[in-house]
């Protein structure tokens, strides 16, 4: 869909008498987004309009190859319209003492993450005035020219850019909030953030949040929505002890498995979202999926915030309906080596996001004015600010997920296992994840060792070696080593403890 019919899709869901016009600027950058997305989605690889009759045929033979060789596994899944090299792209410091303001250090970060190879880019709620600082609130930028002239940039670049909101948070001191949406005692104190988990049964809430979260769609020419449940699910016991709030309207059948008014609020944005032509990406609660019952929800789920184990947090996500997003967070959990958030991933059809944008210096912790909640928020930005201070040059650090003062390497890392993985997810792509039962090895595979095929033009086998000792697979055919093309094939495969592998069929 062209971008010009995304935004004027939304103007007959605002409300009557809340009309928007766009500034020249923006329907500039609007023509602009559409004209630039138009030309990087026109480099894409499309199965349908570039494969010859050998390349259909090498995939069609290797999916076969794959068909009659694995007899079970825990989830088969064929790839389409995937966007793996994804990054949360920091703004600037919010609470701050001014609003972030785009410029030359903006091009020369959106230059790098271009050349990293990144698609998109998700922006989180330091986008937005949610304190009112600079006039606005939740649902408005602090600095709308800039943030136009942001994605503009982004789009110059072929990237895709998705905006924080939320369907059911909102600050207790917004003005227009209203206790009866939400129920008592449901709500998150954190940072700066003093917010209500609104009622998605709600009619109230609904009217208030639909027509704001449409506005954004239609304001700022962004691709899609990256949406913060801000909810609690009916599987926690403090939820099921609240009472009902006072405008809360019992629709749907409510039960620890399925969140019935939760999931209709969230389908109905993520039908408005693809109506438009956009991307969703949705985050619940640390490593929960939405209760959906099997209805689609989402394009991409973001999972991770505040869990402490990566072992049990890829465990948790493994079998989640793709595309899994994980994030790793770094002020709660620790890992082995700058490798290790790819070997929990990738075997799954997972690539971890990466942290971008301007540096989190930790100053947004200590603005004069600001009420705080002095927790592990305030804490980090203590620690980023005190790094930031003392030598900003060995800060790398982007966010309040991020490891401070962080390192060097993740960059480069990163971009690694990336040119690696892309792939083995191209379009078209049918992936076996997990492989029980099969013939690709010669033997069964140890104990804590995990393999997944991925077939296409080219045929490849993930194996994942999760244990404490080091292990020697045997593989049925001859593969090449996917990190070292130059090197010979070979069937004997060495792995080191927790270490991954990507191995390419040879032809």
């Amino acid at each position: 869909m062209h971008r010009r019919h995304f935004l004027r899709l939304g103007a007959g869901t605002t409300a009557a008498g809340a009309i928007f016009s766009r500034s020249a600027f923006a329907a500039q950058a609007a023509e602009s987004a559409m004209s630039a997305g138009a030309e990087a989605a026109s480099r894409r690889l499309s199965l349908l309009r570039d494969y010859t009759e050998e390349d259909h045929r090498r995939r069609l033979r290797n999916i076969g190859r794959c068909t009659q060789s694995i007899r079970s596994c825990m989830r088969k899944h064929l790839v389409t319209d995937y966007l793996p090299a994804q990054c949360c792209y920091n703004l600037g410091e919010y609470p701050g003492r001014a609003p972030y303001d785009p410029g030359e250090e903006d091009e020369q970060e959106l230059d790098r993450l271009k050349e990293h190879g990144i698609q998109v880019l998700q922006v989180f709620d330091d986008w937005n005035d949610s304190l009112g600082l600079f006039g606005g609130d939740k649902y408005t930028a602090c600095n709308p020219a800039g943030y136009h002239r942001f994605i503009e940039m982004a789009h110059r670049r072929g990237m895709k850019v998705l905006t924080y909101t939320s369907p059911c948070f909102i600050e207790r001191a917004h003005p227009e909030f209203r206790q009866e949406w939400s129920r008592e005692g449901d709500f998150l104190v954190v940072g700066y953030w003093d917010m209500a988990r609104c009622s998605p049964a709600s009619p109230g809430w609904r009217a208030f949040v639909l027509q704001r979260i449409a506005r954004i769609l239609d304001e700022y020419g962004s691709d899609g929505i990256y949406m913060d449940g801000g909810y609690l699910a009916n599987q926690h016991a403090a939820k099921q002890s609240m009472p009902l709030a006072k405008d809360e309207v019992v629709a749907f059948e409510e039960t620890p498995r399925h969140d019935g008014a939760f999931v209709d609020l969230i389908a109905l944005v993520y039908a408005e979202v693809k109506r438009r032509g956009g991307i969703l990406k949705l985050h619940v609660n640390g490593a929960e999926q939405p209760q959906s019952g099997g209805l689609k929800v989402y394009d991409y789920l973001w999972v991770g915030e505040g869990v402490k184990q990566v072992d049990p947090l890829r465990e948790a996500v493994k079998d989640y309906p793709p595309y899994v997003v994980p994030c790793i967070d770094m002020g709660f959990a620790s890992v082995e080596s700058e490798d290790e958030p790819f070997l929990h991933s990738i075997p799954y059809l997972q690539f971890p996001v990466l942290m971008g944008g301007r540096k989190f210096t930790g100053e947004r912790g200590m603005i004069a004015g600001v009420k705080y909640n002095d927790d592990f928020w305030i804490q980090r930005c203590r620690e980023a600010w005190a790094q930031f201070q003392a030598d900003p040059a060995k800060l790398f650090c982007y966010s309040a997920w991020d490891a401070v003062p962080g390192s060097a390497e993740t960059r480069p890392v990163h971009a690694r296992w990336l040119k690696r993985y892309l792939p083995l997810v191209e379009e078209g792509t049918w992936a076996w994840l997990e492989i029980g039962d099969s013939s690709l090895f010669a033997a069964p595979l140890p104990e804590n060792v995990v393999a997944s095929a991925f077939a296409n033009r080219d045929m490849h086998l993930v194996i994942a070696n999760f244990g404490r000792s080091p292990v020697e697979i045997r593989t049925a055919a001859t593969y090449l080593a996917g990190d070292d093309p130059s090197a010979a094939g070979s069937s004997v495969w060495k792995l080191p403890q927790r270490s991954l592998r990507i191995l390419r069929m040879a032809v």
